[in-house]
């Protein structure tokens, strides 16, 4: 609350130099920034590829300890030829398929396990960690995520992720 004393005979008002503080900060947080647009009345439609959600998710999974890597082995063995014979970088959203509909995601997840992490541990920490990346990410409700695991990373095996 911020107070003002004002004196009659000379018109003028004084602000003690808390309140007047305060008085600052409320006017700035009633008033718009001058440089905000607003988009009360906007029209349009936002869509959301299914691969930035598949990037995402591929972020969010590798993100999990005792996530060794991502994709079949079909995947992982066609990657690792691209790598060999230099078509490109490896592809982010390897090993995860995302479905949008109506605002809603469904999201199938094919992981690889360090060995010596518990299997069911690492592959419910995915879906937790997933479903939470995903919807503060993209603003998506997540229905959704199905984890599968394909593969162990023993000692001594070259690491990808």
């Amino acid at each position: 609350m911020t107070e003002v004393v004002s004196y009659e005979e000379t018109g003028e008002t004084v602000i003690d130099g808390a309140a007047e503080e305060n008085a600052a900060n409320a006017a700035a947080a009633e008033s718009p920034h001058e440089d905000a647009i607003s988009v009360a009345g906007l029209k349009g439609k936002i869509t959301v590829a299914d691969e930035v959600v598949e990037k995402v998710t591929a972020l969010a999974a590798l993100q999990v300890p005792g996530v060794a890597d991502l994709g079949g082995d079909f995947e992982r063995a066609f990657e690792s030829v691209r790598d060999r014979i230099g078509l490109g970088s490896k592809r982010a959203n390897q090993g995860v398929r995302a479905e949008i509909q109506d605002g809603l995601v469904a999201i199938d997840i094919t992981i690889v396990i360090v060995y010596g992490h518990v299997v069911m541990e690492v592959a419910a920490e995915v879906q937790s960690n997933v479903a939470t990346s995903v919807a503060q990410m993209l603003g998506m409700e997540v229905v959704e995520v199905n984890v599968t695991v394909d593969d162990v990373r023993l000692p001594g095996d070259a690491t990808t992720a």
